[in-house]
């Protein structure tokens, strides 16, 4: 072995043996061990790097970058075919793949067999099995779900969906998210497929929050560990909050709130600490709150909050004048009358007026004493008998009170 100081003084092999020693431009920096017995690396020519592969954003699903779209329609919105079909209320977007491959959708006349041909949403003429179909007017249906109703739009048993309780001809309606049969309470049902997506993916966390019955009176270590969260199966399932607002006999009521909903989370993470839920109900879904709507009835959402709605899930934060947020609040509730009675009560003993309360009173102990209280906190009429005899006062013509009365 060649020590590393006899290193630099090696003679380069002879041309002869087929082999040159390494150019001085090729040669690797000191300090790196010997260079490579493979060929040398090639370098890259001058001039701007040329992508070889496909880019990033269209490596993950989303559209390329070009400079220019080619056959892009002026005249309106595009969307794709099938996501056309899903909104005019034809089908469920798989169903409606099915329709298209299957030669029975035409666009302006032309039977297309693509699910992702982009159509106009406004000139468009798109028919199924030769009948037009139109866009429908988004609609949005709050509904207390009962239990025994299923958040499905198929079931081939034929029990009760939750579309079923909200009657609507000639559209088709899903629920936002998914209830469990045994639990009730606020569900959204619509034919918008966008907010619905917006609001019940994993990745907006938008809160729900629910109003729940368990047996038992939980400590606050087991409130503290169901907050910090527990491993299972299916992943990790925490509460955002919770917090005790009552008891029931033997039960305690909790409020908690979620960020996603994952299968049974509630019941499994209570059933996990040794508390059987005995009821659960959905009271608020992100800014929708049920209010005093009955188990089984729905309501259409009006604009006002079909516009709260949505700049709720564009900003994240709820349109309007700033409300309490505090956790477990409901609007509508006499929260603060016990603060304003307290307040008008001190201004009152500030200024030195007595309320009514105590004017009745007065009047009560003036009978008894055989006096009068003043209307604006005057001494009585015995305190003013001097005050009576002077010039021009006027004089009372009361009968003094009998002894038998």
């Amino acid at each position: 072995m060649v020590p590393p100081s006899d290193r630099s003084s090696r003679r380069p092999r002879k041309s002869g043996s087929g082999q040159q020693g390494p150019r001085k431009s090729e040669s690797r920096p000191k300090g790196r061990g010997p260079a490579s017995s493979g060929p040398p690396r090639q370098r890259r020519p001058a001039g701007p790097r040329v992508p070889t592969g496909p880019r990033v954003p269209e490596a993950r699903g989303a559209a390329p970058v070009v400079a220019e779209v080619a056959g892009e329609d002026e005249s309106g919105p595009t969307i794709r075919l099938q996501k056309f079909l899903a909104m005019a209320g034809v089908d469920s977007r798989r169903n409606c793949e099915e329709y298209i491959r299957n030669g029975r959708v035409t666009v302006d006349g032309e039977v297309v067999t693509d699910p992702a041909r982009s159509v106009s949403t406004e000139d468009s003429d798109v028919r199924l099995d030769s009948e037009r179909l139109r866009l429908a007017r988004p609609r949005y249906f709050l509904l207390n779900k009962p239990k025994g109703v299923l958040c499905t739009n198929s079931d081939p048993e034929g029990r009760t969906r939750a579309v079923d309780l909200v009657p609507v001809a000639d559209q088709r309606l899903f629920t936002v998210g998914r209830l469990d049969e045994n639990t009730e309470g606020l569900l959204l049902v619509t034919n918008d497929g966008d907010l619905a997506q917006r609001l019940a993916h994993p990745r907006f966390e938008v809160v729900r929050r629910y109003r729940c019955q368990v047996a038992g009176t939980p400590q606050l270590e087991t409130l503290q560990q169901l907050r910090e969260g527990m491993y299972f199966s299916e992943g990790f399932f925490k509460f955002r909050g919770i917090r005790v607002v009552g008891r029931q006999g033997r039960s305690t009521i909790l409020e908690l709130e979620l960020q996603e909903g994952k299968n049974r989370e509630i019941r499994r993470l209570l059933a996990r600490v040794g508390h059987k839920v005995l009821a659960l109900e959905r009271i608020a879904f992100g800014p929708l709150r049920l209010g005093t709507l009955p188990v089984g009835r729905h309501r259409e959402l009006n604009p006002t909050e079909v516009r709260e709605l949505k700049h709720f899930l564009e900003t994240g934060e709820q349109a309007g004048p700033p409300r309490k947020t505090g956790f477990g609040y409901r609007p509508g509730k006499t929260r603060g009358k016990k603060h304003r009675k307290s307040a008008a009560v001190s201004d009152r003993k500030s200024s030195g007026t007595p309320s009514a309360r105590g004017v009745r009173g007065a009047a009560r102990q003036g009978r008894t004493t055989g006096s009068a209280p003043g209307a604006s906190g005057r001494p009585a009429a015995s305190n003013r008998q001097g005050a009576s005899n002077r010039p021009g006062a006027k004089r009372s013509h009361s009968k003094p009170r009998g002894k038998g009365r």
